[in-house]
């Protein structure tokens, strides 16, 4: 079997730091899903959207979040698709989407992280990371706007609130909605959310490397108390790392209770096989194997590049030729252990912690 490249989904086929492959995949489903819709307002989402990342849209600075960037916004995008695909490919149960729902979950999935994206004339901050707090919220503003430019204006305040199942601003029973397909959207892109970046073959390594130094720059790797004293969250990348199979057992209270778990609609769109779960497993399988070895040399995986200032590198590297935008692209890699995938293969079965550590909504 050949093995998965960190710049790809959990099946291996789809390029995930490329916005034109996943437009291509997304518009597949789309097209089986309602033959007789056109794609041209998800294409122009996906334009608009890459746009954006790559600092290319007038009022807003280059995408400078380095575990918020364009292939974890590709990588939610694709897991929405394919949630929803399975939702419509049940037998029994809810009312069905329609095409104009898809339409909606996708554009809201393209835009979920834009909050991060930092406006030219914002003089308070110096990285998008300081906007974890309230990325959500923006988001929420910038598809106001937004969904009217595409036409889509009757649903921008829908999408306003959509987003919100991706953060922790709002509760998400507190979150209110048209409908109850309009539920079960929202939560199909908080679940997409979720098992999308933890599913990331370079789960571990982001974390390490790229989600700690954002949580740093949002203030919350540390926790002021109201005594005046400080409380250390995360002490260092390591140490996220260390307690992410605390943070899983949150995610699935997650995903089950508060998402209704529809995730599990993904299986329906692999045929049986939950290829997100399976990923998933396999890391958190490893963070406790390093939990207990205590060998943090064993994290030797090298994600793709994430910023815009690396794009011409990365298209220079392999993107394809006429392609609409800068695609990322692939870079030579190591694998976690030094005989490949095995040692990932061989840790122990997964277990469950008693403690609970969260650190949704960022």
């Amino acid at each position: 079997m050949k093995r998965r490249r960190s710049e790809y989904d959990v099946s291996n086929r789809i390029k995930t730091t490329d916005p034109t492959v996943v437009n291509a995949e997304v518009d597949r489903i789309f097209t089986r899903l309602y033959p007789r819709e056109a794609t041209g307002q998800i294409d122009q989402a996906f334009e608009d959207m890459a746009a954006l990342y790559r600092g290319d849209r007038q009022g807003y600075v280059a995408c400078d979040t380095p575990y918020h960037d364009i292939q974890h916004v590709l990588d939610v995008t694709l897991a929405m698709a394919r949630l929803m695909d399975g939702y419509e490919r049940r037998k029994f149960g809810y009312a069905s989407l329609d095409a104009p729902l898809f339409r909606l979950g996708i554009v809201t999935a393209l835009f979920h992280d834009c909050g991060y994206v930092r406006t030219l004339d914002d003089e308070l901050h110096q990285s998008g990371s300081e906007l974890t707090l309230t990325h959500v919220s923006r988001g929420a503003q910038f598809l106001r706007a937004y969904l009217p430019s595409i036409g889509m204006g009757e649903a921008a305040d829908i999408a306003a609130r959509l987003i919100h199942f991706t953060g922790f601003e709002t509760s998400v029973a507190n979150i209110t909605v048209p409908s109850l397909r309009h539920r079960f959207l929202g939560c199909m892109l908080g679940s997409a959310d979720i098992i999308a970046q933890m599913s990331d073959r370079c789960y571990l390594e982001k974390c390490r490397d790229r989600l700690f130094p954002e949580f740093v720059a949002a203030g919350i790797a540390r926790k002021h108390l109201p005594s005046g004293e400080e409380q250390v969250v995360y002490a260092s990348g390591e140490d996220l790392v260390l307690k992410t199979p605390q943070f899983y057992e949150a995610a699935m209270r997650r995903l089950e209770s508060d998402l209704a778990g529809v995730y599990h609609f993904a299986g329906r769109h692999f045929g049986g096989k939950h290829l997100y779960m399976e990923e998933i497993a396999k890391n958190i399988r490893f963070a406790q194997h390093l939990s207990r070895e205590a060998e943090r040399s064993a994290l030797k995986r090298r994600p793709p590049p994430a910023l815009a200032s690396n794009f011409e590198e990365c298209t220079r590297l392999g993107a394809p030729e006429g392609s609409r935008w800068s695609s990322l692209s692939a870079m030579p890699r190591r694998r976690r252990a030094t005989e490949g995938d095995s040692a990932q293969e061989e840790t122990p079965p997964l277990v469950l912690p008693d403690e609970n550590h969260t650190r949704f909504g960022a």
